[in-house]
């Protein structure tokens, strides 16, 4: 049992590790580009007298900053379930709490790659305007990359069936996947045979769930199409009723879409 104990913690912890370079590694993508495209366009008169060179470091010094801060401010409001259809409230909240310190980071770099205003403390008041559009369209950004709810479609013919068939308990080999609800660092695998828990992220399980149709509906529920045979709808959310029971919430980030897809 021991060693079984210490096998599971193990496997736990590659999979935070993993999501964790998952998470910095698109962190890193987003500010590049962004700093890439401030360089090339010179925003905010970064581009009248300076080096492409010297502006491309700049931004990106800026972006990579901003973004850490970003990330790390972020996660408990994204992550918290009073949250959960209010994301954009949250977005507004972490722009709140990132400008005053990223305002001081951007007004510190400015100075010392372009000698603005040689440390003026005003300087501050000018720098806090730009500071918030650019938190704000940053934070849209990384919210609209990790909420947008992810489809599964269903096999083409002859394909292999899907991955994650492979993971299901001995118990529930064969079954039909009903839905995938994640429950801390685990995954409760709905079938019509049962449920249980399995050791997995939601997103590299929705990954490997490709071969039946099916979509996020929530940030901790994935769904396959045919197993929803009603819908409820009351405060202004809906409620797919499962094949099995189970009631899968669907988050109002991904209703509309999903109501586009034409599930309900």
């Amino acid at each position: 049992m021991a060693i079984q104990d210490t096998s599971t913690k193990a496997a736990r912890a590659a999979e935070l590790r993993r999501a964790a370079l998952i998470d910095w590694g698109r962190t890193l993508v987003i500010c590049v580009v962004a700093a890439a495209f401030m360089a090339f366009t010179g925003a905010f008169d970064t581009g009248q007298e300076e080096s492409l060179l010297w502006r491309l470091s700049y931004w990106t010094v800026v972006m990579l900053i901003g973004g850490t801060m970003g990330t790390l401010i972020s996660r408990p409001f994204f992550a918290s379930p009073r949250f959960a259809d209010r994301g954009w409230l949250a977005c507004a909240l972490v722009v709140v709490v990132l400008t005053p310190p990223l305002t001081v980071v951007v007004w510190g770099a400015s100075n010392i790659f372009f000698g603005n205003n040689s440390w003026n403390p005003i300087g501050l008041l000018y720098t806090l305007g730009p500071v918030a559009v650019v938190s704000a369209v940053m934070t849209a950004i990384f919210y609209m990359a990790e909420h947008r709810p992810r489809e599964t479609h269903a096999a083409v013919k002859g394909a292999p069936p899907p991955r994650f068939l492979n993971r299901l308990p001995a118990r529930l080999r064969g079954a039909k996947v009903l839905a995938v609800e994640a429950e801390d660092h685990y995954l409760r695998v709905h079938t019509d045979r049962g449920s249980d828990l399995i050791l997995m992220r939601l997103s590299d399980a929705i990954t490997e769930l490709e071969g039946i149709e099916g979509a996020q509906t929530h940030r901790s529920w994935w769904v396959a199409k045919d197993a929803v045979i009603g819908v409820e709808r009351g405060d202004g959310r809906a409620v797919f009723e499962l094949q099995d029971g189970a009631r899968a919430p669907v988050s109002r980030t991904y209703a509309r879409l999903l109501r586009e897809a034409g599930w309900y």
